[in-house]
């Protein structure tokens, strides 16, 4: 693969436009990729200001998407929320996209349980902790895993 060379804002912002297609991308992580490539920190400013304002570059969008994708994969709350962190978004931002995902995080991580475990729920301390590390990983909130190990699932 030739790398093409990010001297104009022409070229800058066709490289924007080519990582947008694949997927979407918060500007942090846009910025990162295009400097990683040569661009001009000026130049990657204004192409992504402009992107931005005939709404190619969204970072709703991208937050929805991480979001939606990760859940989709098995991942909870808190390790999402790190994740887009890590990503340089704001808290707010993020906190509002997991607020408006729609996602039942108790489902979410029922499911997660299930396809790792089969359903077995624990029959002693040793495989409860084991379960309940995994599911922490995963980014569940100990009181969400304590209430699925005792049955107190959806109903409440």
């Amino acid at each position: 693969m030739t790398t093409a060379v990010l001297d104009t804002l022409v070229a800058v912002r066709r490289t924007a436009m080519d990582l947008l297609a694949r997927r979407e991308h918060g500007r942090v992580e846009l910025t990162r990729k295009l400097r990683q490539r040569g661009a001009p920190p000026e130049m990657i400013e204004t192409a992504l200001d402009r992107l931005t304002e005939e709404g190619l570059l969204s970072e709703a969008r991208y937050l929805e998407s991480f979001v939606s994708y990760r859940a989709r994969s098995g991942y909870g709350p808190l390790r999402i929320r790190e994740e887009l962190s890590q990503r340089g978004l704001q808290r707010a931002d993020i906190e509002l996209a997991l607020r408006e995902s729609g996602i039942n995080w108790q489902e979410q991580l029922t499911d997660t349980w299930q396809r790792k475990f089969s359903g077995q729920l624990p029959g002693d301390a040793k495989e409860r902790a084991r379960q309940g590390r995994f599911l922490a990983y995963r980014g569940f909130s100990m009181e969400m895993i304590n209430r699925l190990f005792s049955g107190r699932g959806m109903d409440d």
